[in-house]
């Protein structure tokens, strides 16, 4: 087993150039990280964003045979909320079989830190091997030029493999240039961490070397073994590399700025003519119900940044409209809903894999996921499930109250199955913030007062937990939750993960990037609670409606505690909450 490390800027066409090579695109890290921290989250086959260590990354130079300020990075480790094991791949090796050792070329620096074990050494150090001449059993971490891969690809034997990998940092956040020569490899990159062609994570490189020598990666790895799909296709690799390099400058002017253009001109025509404040605020509450679903589309044509930004900019105020003339009141709410939800849910289903490419897929800068939801579409689809459900209630005939608590559950439960799942959306927060909002909606159906009521809440996410660990047992979804579950060592380490969880919520707060607009979030709170009476006489008549209202808040806030995102769900789903309070001012009688 060689891993080449070639020079910083090789690009993956490259490697693919080369003959035997399957290429592909590595996230070297959870938002920007140094190449010694990537070289780590390798060894480790682990990774988490480098604001929940307590402290920085020492200056580490491995000279001679031990990494300097080891017990520095081990005391950091253990400081995250998470199993951070830096040295594991090489330890790993080294317990399973004695001949089975980790090395690294004499002269080579950081890169070596691949190959570090759990006390910080290193194994024999060798000159230059691959090339010259054959190297011993184990893992060997040397450097190479790109054109020097080829005759390590010739003198590789059965079994033998080759992972070539440019040197981080990556020139943008979408990723390294990475390469794998060996039996099974015939095809672009990919990895179950990903379930995207053409990307994989540094944390599958480990769980992927252990794999070829026959051994099992321990319960600390969370990545997933690298393989190969479809044939190598250099022009597939430039497309994804550029649809992921536009995702992130892109949500500013096709989100943000259309969300204020529409806001500012609904603000002007409310102030020119008040009429008309009633229906433009409808207007503005189901045009942003609308923009999800057309931003999944933009991701099926990938146009410029300009058509994408008139697509979504003029065609969700267009639908939107439309909607409204065909199904007025209560109705346009929760047909715009179940558009967006259930395109989503289609795409996610049928594995079409739009949702990665769209501006509100996982975020490819953070290199945190490449498949499933993320943190905004959880916050995102949370919301427009249980109040989309209020308002297809709200616009039927009054019926039992235990029908429409039942409706709003039996919608949940599907949603769940399809966000939460590990085979499809792979969102664990999701399978607490469903349950928890129908249960809120459902309780306040029902009048529930008392012990009923908390034994009603409590157990919903319970319950969603539960039927997502069964679901993935039986679907094989293989999710980060399941494998947690499964591996823990009983209710400590159980309380562990729980206890991380939510060490990394708080953490949220503390970066200032969103500051402005937790500020108007945490603002929106505080006034919705004051004027809890004015805002609950606009759905007068209209109970199911509110009761969605209540779900989508009780939704929010069980996910800020549930989600390594907080601030973010928070955010997203005040926004959520203050759009559809608004579209219910527009429909009350006052």
């Amino acid at each position: 087993m060689i891993v080449a490390v070639v020079p910083n800027g090789t690009e993956p066409a490259e490697l693919g150039a080369v003959r035997g090579i399957s290429p592909g695109l590595m996230s070297a890290g959870l938002a920007r990280v140094g190449a010694e921290q990537t070289y780590l989250d390798i060894s480790q086959g682990n990774r988490i964003f480098n604001g929940f260590y307590d402290e920085d990354l020492p200056f580490l130079l491995p000279f001679d045979g031990r990494v300097p300020h080891w017990d520095e990075v081990l005391r950091r480790a253990d400081s995250a909320p998470a199993d951070i094991v830096p040295g594991l791949l090489a330890s790993t090796l080294a317990g399973a079989s004695p001949s089975v050792a980790a090395r690294v070329q004499r002269d080579l620096l950081t890169p070596a830190l691949i190959a570090v074990d759990r006390r910080g050494r290193f194994g024999q150090r060798r000159s230059f091997c691959g090339i010259r001449s054959d190297c011993p059993p184990g893992l060997t971490v040397e450097g190479a030029y790109v054109g020097e891969l080829r005759g390590l690809i010739e003198r590789l034997r059965v079994g033998d493999m080759l992972i070539a990998l440019e040197r981080p940092p990556p020139r943008s956040h979408h990723g390294l240039a990475l390469g794998i020569a060996g039996s099974g490899f015939d095809g672009n990159l990919t990895s179950d961490s990903t379930r995207l062609r053409g990307m994989v994570l540094a944390t599958d490189v480990a769980p992927t070397i252990l794999r070829r020598f026959g051994v099992e990666a321990p319960k600390q790895m969370l990545g997933r073994p690298i393989r190969s799909a479809g044939g190598v296709d250099p022009g597939q690799l430039a497309a994804l590399d550029a649809r992921l390099s536009r995702v992130v400058p892109r949500r500013g002017p096709v989100i943000g700025t259309n969300v204020l253009i529409w806001l500012l001109a609904a603000v002007a025509v409310g102030l020119l003519d008040r009429r008309r404040r009633r229906q433009v605020a409808a207007l503005l509450a189901v045009t942003t119900v609308y923009m999800p679903a057309l931003l999944l589309a933009g991701a099926a044509i990938e146009p410029p940044r300009m058509a994408e930004r008139l697509i979504v900019g003029l065609g969700a105020p267009l639908l939107a409209a439309l909607t409204l003339r065909l199904a007025p009141g209560y109705r346009a709410y929760a047909v715009a809903s179940g558009a967006t939800v259930g395109a989503y849910a289609l795409d996610l289903v049928a594995g079409l894999g739009l949702t990665p490419l769209s501006l509100m897929g996982p975020n490819p800068a953070l290199g945190v996921r490449f498949y499933g939801i993320g943190n905004e579409l959880e916050a995102t689809l949370a919301a427009l499930v249980v109040l989309g459900t209020g308002a297809a209630l709200a616009s039927l005939p009054v019926g039992p109250p235990r029908r429409r608590a039942a409706t709003f559950l039996a919608v949940a439960a599907l949603a769940t199955v399809v966000f939460a799942a590990g085979r499809f959306g792979a969102d664990v927060g999701a399978a607490i913030v469903l349950p928890v909002g129908a249960a809120a909606a459902a309780v306040y159906t029902l009048g529930l007062r008392g012990r009923r009521l908390v034994a009603l809440v409590i157990a919903a996410p319970l319950v969603g937990l539960l039927a997502l660990i069964g679901l993935d047992l039986v679907a094989g979804g293989d999710s980060h939750l399941s494998r947690s579950v499964l591996h823990a060592g009983g209710s400590h380490d159980l309380a562990d993960i729980a206890s991380r969880r939510l060490r990394s919520a708080a953490g949220s707060f503390a970066r200032p990037i969103d500051s402005p607009f937790l500020v108007l979030a945490v603002g929106g709170f505080i006034a919705a609670f004051f004027l809890r009476r004015h805002v609950a006489a606009w759905f007068a008549g209209r109970e199911p409606a509110l009761a969605g209202l209540l779900g989508a808040l009780a939704a929010t806030l069980v996910g800020v505690l549930a989600n390594d995102s907080g601030a973010l769900i928070l955010i997203i789903g005040t926004g959520w909450v203050a759009s559809y309070a608004c579209f219910a001012w527009s429909q009350s009688r006052g």
